[in-house]
């Protein structure tokens, strides 16, 4: 049973840690162990000495819950007689089971939670087989006399045992895990932080404890602080890295425009050569057919035409 103390300790230390941070966080994540099925072998008898040490060992560290495994190996009448036996060992030895909380008759699924609280312990079947009936699918045991049927309330507890610890207890059984088992071992660590020395009937605290937990907040500050300069350096490199892609993108855009400006600029003066040779072509080929027109006097005949066809008129 070692083992399993253990590990249940470590998730209560691992909660206890993260709430004495000097930064806690907003959520703490629960890790711990908030119900433990303790499978009793099916002798038909009486518990086992062995069941009757671990559970003691477990039940002031976690809810406990006595589940009576391969119920299908009992008749009904041993079955009945093996959860008497069962539960006046446990009230004889005084072990603390987790205690299903009181409900009223006034309606029918209450009654029926009364009905499922009395069966405790419950008694299972368990199987890997699954049969299909129809839209249906059910886990069976098959026997050469028959099935058993997982889920059939005459052959199994497993529906009651679902119903309580899943519908209608979940809630309860991590309210009892916080403030009954979680706090008592809360207790015990923080009674460990005080000496056994007493004065006027009050319990000193050793210096040395003192600064032990002194010397952890201290790791813990320097330890928030630290990563608060590294989330600080962080942020500050991912700004610079911002920036520098900012600026390096609007130098970009900056180039694009200054080249399509230049473009449009050599292209407007190409244009601006291109018109000016064509009007010094222009003004050469109209010179030279000038020239050609006086040298042949046909300029003097188109004069005097002009001036006979004007006296013509009046």
């Amino acid at each position: 049973w070692q083992p399993i103390i253990d590990y249940i300790d470590s998730k209560y230390e691992e909660y206890l840690n993260a709430e004495s941070r000097v930064v806690r966080k907003a959520h703490i994540i629960d890790n711990r162990v908030h119900c433990c099925l303790y499978f009793i072998t099916p002798t038909g008898h009486s518990l086992q000495a062995l069941d009757i040490e671990f559970m003691k060992r477990l039940h002031d560290r976690v809810n406990i819950i006595p589940v009576i495994a391969k119920a299908d190996t009992l008749t009904s009448e041993e079955l009945r007689l093996f959860k008497k036996s069962i539960m006046q060992d446990i009230t004889n030895e005084k072990m603390k089971l987790y205690e299903f909380p009181e409900c009223d008759d006034d309606d029918d699924e209450n009654k029926l939670t009364k009905i499922y609280k009395d069966k405790v312990p419950f008694a299972v079947v368990g199987s890997n087989f699954i049969l299909e009936k129809g839209n249906k699918r059910t886990r069976i045991r098959q026997y050469a006399w028959g099935i058993v049927d997982v889920e059939d309330e005459v052959h199994s507890d497993f529906i009651a045992l679902r119903s309580m610890l899943i519908r209608t207890n979940l809630n309860d059984l991590r309210d009892v895990t916080h403030n009954i088992h979680y706090e008592n071992y809360r207790y015990k660590k923080l009674s460990a932080f005080h000496g056994n020395d007493t004065k006027n009937g009050k319990t000193l605290q050793t210096p040395s404890v003192n600064k032990n937990f002194l010397s952890q907040l201290e790791d813990e500050r320097i330890e928030t602080e630290t990563r608060l300069e590294k989330m600080s350096r962080d942020m500050e490199a991912v700004y610079q890295s911002k920036v520098t892609e900012k600026l390096q993108k609007l130098e970009e855009s900056k180039q694009n425009v200054l080249k399509t400006q230049e473009t449009y600029r050599l292209n407007i003066q190409q244009e601006e050569e291109r018109i000016q040779l064509k009007r010094e072509e222009f003004e050469r080929a109209r010179r030279e057919w000038e020239e050609s027109l006086s040298k042949t006097g046909f300029a003097d005949q188109i004069g005097s035409l002009t001036k006979t066809a004007k006296k013509g008129l009046f």
